[in-house]
């Protein structure tokens, strides 16, 4: 692969942007050229997604990284070295453009999955925040807010929270007075 590829420039960049396709989608799913375009832009808007939640507190702990590996890993049949790279671009992509197409990534995933998918996704957030031991109030206002934005109630959204209760920063922090 070359370097320009791998920054998103060059040619064959070019021939892989579809109008809608946010810089993203597009970078990640440069680079998994091997797979088929639609499922190429599925896997980078899901890898997308999780690092948006693993950055809504502007860090990214390994724990949380190694999650979004293994959530890309059950979803995929990836290799360690392409879920790797997904997994690293799409945290630097959400650092980098996080506040300009967090929106908008997610509203193509919605587009571009099924009501299973969406769910799985779901779950899988729930999963990389409460990665590194606690789920932070900002992490939890993130996940509700994509749920959301991926069309679940927030009754849905909920439902799955209760799941991860004991990870919750806020009743942690009811449990463990000081």
């Amino acid at each position: 692969m070359s370097l320009l590829r791998f920054l998103g420039l060059g040619e064959e960049s070019d021939k892989n942007q579809d109008a809608g396709d946010t810089e993203s989608v597009r970078r990640i799913a440069a680079n998994l050229d091997r797979l088929e375009p639609s499922r190429a832009k599925y896997l980078a808007g899901f890898a997308y997604v999780l690092a948006r939640v693993a950055n809504a507190d502007l860090e990214i702990d390994p724990t949380e990284t190694a999650e979004m590996e293994r959530s890309l890993s059950a979803i995929s049949d990836l290799s360690e070295s392409e879920i790797a790279l997904a997994v690293a671009i799409a945290k630097s992509q959400a650092r980098l453009l996080g506040g300009t197409e967090n929106y908008v990534v997610t509203r193509e995933f919605r587009e571009n999955s099924t009501p299973d998918q969406r769910g799985q996704l779901l779950q899988c957030l729930y999963a990389v925040a409460a990665a590194d031991g606690t789920i932070s109030t900002i992490e939890s206002s993130e996940i509700v807010g994509i749920a959301e934005e991926l069309g679940f109630t927030r009754a849905e959204a909920n439902a799955l929270k209760s799941q991860y209760r004991e990870k919750l920063s806020v009743l942690q922090a009811n449990n463990n007075p000081s």
